[in-house]
């Protein structure tokens, strides 16, 4: 089996969603799958970024939002 144009993906995405699903809900399950077909491309091509980097890169948002806090 092919890989599915966007348009099947699209249609695909709305025919998945509940009778009583909006057109944002479909959309919604569209980009998040997406964004999950991104990051699974990124991964195979190398390009991540190790946990250490990723646990850094939250203590030094954690400790700015602190700061932002303590100054409000």
């Amino acid at each position: 089996m092919g890989q599915a144009t966007t348009k099947a993906k699209i249609v695909r995405a709305v025919e998945d969603r509940p009778e009583d699903a909006t057109i944002e809900d479909a959309i919604e399950r569209r980009l998040f799958l997406h964004k999950i077909e991104i990051g699974l491309r990124q991964t195979e091509e190398g390009k991540t970024v190790p946990l250490d980097e990723v646990e850094a890169r939250l203590k030094r948002c954690r400790a700015k939002e602190n700061r932002s806090k303590e100054n409000t």
